[in-house]
């Protein structure tokens, strides 16, 4: 009997702790560009790169390549990056978290770890950012030289 009612009093406490609550939609989400229905591209950030592509040329195997590829917000509202991603795990992004102003500048800072590597390599970091649209793709590339073909 002490049984069952310790099972009946879990199983009430399982259904009560379960609540079905509604979603909120917020007027952030609704105001925001990227869940907008009629997005206005004049009143868009834009993330305008001085270079898109860095050639680092030839390195050794083994060696760290740092680059720090610089942008400015060319559009009418705030510039939001959510998110970098490198295209590999050698190649690790470094980006702002605050809203860059239109008319102001900011850097993404790319490493390019070669360990492990040899020969041509072109690696990408994708950008997501609340422009139009959404992503936008930088690269970094060169040639990996084995040690003794260094000259």
């Amino acid at each position: 009997m002490k049984k069952i009612a310790l099972i009946s009093f879990i199983m009430v406490l399982f259904f009560a702790s379960c609540e079905n609550k509604e979603s909120e939609i917020s007027s952030d989400l609704i105001n925001n560009s990227n869940t907008a229905s009629e997005v206005d591209p004049e009143h868009m950030p834009v993330i305008t790169f001085d270079n898109e592509v860095y050639d680092f040329g030839e390195i050794v195997q083994g060696e760290k390549v740092n680059h720090s590829f610089t942008f400015k917000n060319t559009g009418n509202a705030d510039l939001l990056i959510s998110s970098a991603q490198g295209s590999c795990g050698c190649t690790v992004p470094t980006w702002p978290k605050n809203p860059i102003k239109p008319g102001e500048t900011g850097k993404i800072d790319v490493e390019f770890d070669s360990n492990g590597k040899q020969g041509k390599q072109n690696k990408t970091v994708t950008l997501v950012a609340n422009t139009l649209p959404n992503t936008t793709v930088i690269a970094i590339k060169g040639e990996i030289l084995l040690p003794e073909e260094k000259k």
